[in-house]
């Protein structure tokens, strides 16, 4: 069984989408266990291939008995193992925790809820496990086709955003198939570690520089790196809490993942930090994404939009960690995939339980929520403590490795860019502390005799939210087990 762990990864959440599509049409209570049954057998195999590869090295497994480069290869190292594991643990927290969202938001459309999420899950966990490029791009849109209908069936607003996200997707989906297509003609692969087998013989090729170029600006734009950003504020912010809470964590995160893949794996460190000399050019592109991310996060006054600024500010952290190109500023930003899918899980999913109780995300709408929603806010805190990098939170880990990789690499202007990121989210987490905290301020509320009753959203969604909470303790107290083990075997050993 464990030697089918790659092929189970897909192909159970892919049968079983059908199987939910059509528990909708007959009993929608169906549809529900099946996704979680679909989401745990993925999971279960995630552990599974990490503690293969953890035992034996990389597992590669062909689809159909095809040997590479003419068949499909799925390959598993330390990399994606540790990516496998955070995409499908995130999926199926998020699942249980939406439940009750679900039923309250769309109770007619269950079945084609759940079938969007599995199949995007499905997408996201081929992207991560497939180790040929063009089966990446249809994976990709897999992913993409089915967020795009999970948007959509958000607020009013919403169908306007997904359509926004729909076409920069599409173009970032097509940038990257024409980098896959110049790869192609001048290697006549599509095998990623074929491919890094050919090229370098390759490297003056122009073809190839192209080909580079290409499919940076395509991830980039999937990734949302500022200034390609615009299609996501307002896609996450209108999208209904159950998708926003999949999506954020998890699309922004693989992307990055991509990005780290294509360089490391398909055009190797050596042509991308030595041939070329573009690594110092994008690190300051992502000092300009960490500041305005930033910035643009505080001049919001809507949680759950303030949110995702936070996110295009944390692309840069580990674009720019990644393009460093040292092994501290890898390992931050390997690192930081793992803790930020965590931490935006977190923040999301305190966002679904506040507009489960209180039906709305401004900033006037968490007034007094510490006195009616003390467990909910509690996590807030959590996560929010992580997202500014204090600890023992995993986020401050991460932190310290891009900074540290930023010292080494003697690109300050990246280090004062994360202090930056970093006092800016104190003041705008803070803020919503004292908001809900505090607030309201009135007489009327200042002398009641009789304190609010506390108001807390369903068990189902308030478990899994604290089970996260504490995960950002623990994943930063085995923040160096987690990089001894897995993330140090990740990056290439001629990388210092």
């Amino acid at each position: 069984m464990s030697q089918q762990y790659p092929a189970l990864l897909v192909i159970v959440p892919l049968l079983s989408a059908l199987l939910i599509s059509i528990a909708g049409w007959v009993n929608k209570k169906l549809c529900f266990p099946i996704a979680v049954a679909a989401l745990s057998v993925a999971a279960l195999s995630s552990v599974g291939l990490l503690l293969r590869v953890l035992d034996e090295g990389v597992v590669l497994y062909r689809l159909g008995g095809w040997d590479p480069p003419f068949g499909i290869a799925y390959y598993v190292d330390h990399l994606n193992g540790l990516i496998l594991n955070v995409v499908s643990f995130v999926a199926l927290f998020n699942l249980i925790a939406a439940k009750k969202s679900v039923e309250q938001e769309f109770p007619e459309k269950i079945g084609p809820f759940y079938t969007l999420y599995v199949l995007m899950v499905t997408g996201l966990l081929g992207i991560v496990v497939t180790g040929d490029a063009f089966n990446l791009y249809v994976l990709l849109e897999i992913a993409a086709l089915t967020g795009y209908g999970l948007l959509a069936m958000g607020e009013d607003r919403a169908p306007l955003s997904s359509l926004n996200y729909l076409y920069m997707g599409t173009i970032g989906a097509c940038f990257y198939l024409l980098g896959v297509g110049y790869l192609y003609i001048v290697t006549g692969s599509l095998n990623m570690v074929d491919i890094a087998g050919i090229l370098p013989n390759l490297y003056q090729s122009k073809a190839v520089l192209a080909a580079l170029i290409i499919c940076m600006v395509g991830v980039w734009l999937k990734m949302a790196f500022f200034p390609l950003h615009a299609w996501l504020p307002n896609a996450y912010t209108y999208a209904p809490s159950a998708a926003s809470s999949l999506i954020a964590p998890l699309v922004t995160k693989v992307m990055i993942y991509v990005m780290i893949r294509l360089v490391l794996t398909v055009f190797t460190p050596k042509y991308a930090f030595d041939t070329l000399v573009i690594s110092h050019s994008i690190v300051w592109l992502a000092c300009i994404a960490i500041v305005m991310g930033a910035i643009l996060a505080l001049a919001q006054r809507n949680l759950k939009k303030m949110l995702t600024y936070v996110i295009v500010a944390e692309v840069g952290y580990m674009v720019g960690g990644f393009w460093l190109g040292n092994r501290d500023g890898m390992t931050g930003a390997i690192l930081h995939i793992v803790n930020d899918a965590l931490m935006t899980l977190c923040a999301f999913l305190v966002v679904s339980n506040i507009v489960y109780k209180v039906k709305g995300h401004k900033f006037e709408d968490l007034k007094g929520l510490f006195r009616t929603m003390p467990f909910t806010m509690g996590a807030f805190v959590v996560a929010a403590l992580s997202i500014i990098g204090v600890p023992p939170t995993c986020g401050f880990f991460s932190k310290w490795y891009l900074i540290s990789g930023g010292i080494s690499a003697g690109q300050y202007g990246f280090v004062v860019a994360l202090l930056f990121s970093s006092l800016i989210n104190v003041i705008l987490f803070f803020r919503i502390i004292e908001i809900a905290f505090y607030e309201p301020f009135g007489n009327d509320h200042a002398h009641t005799s009789q304190p609010e009753c506390i108001k807390e959203a369903p068990l189902t969604m308030l478990i899994p939210l604290l089970i996260v909470a504490v995960g950002l303790v623990i994943v930063g107290v085995y923040t160096s087990d987690i990089v001894t083990h897995i993330i140090q075997f990740a990056i290439p050993k001629g990388i210092l």
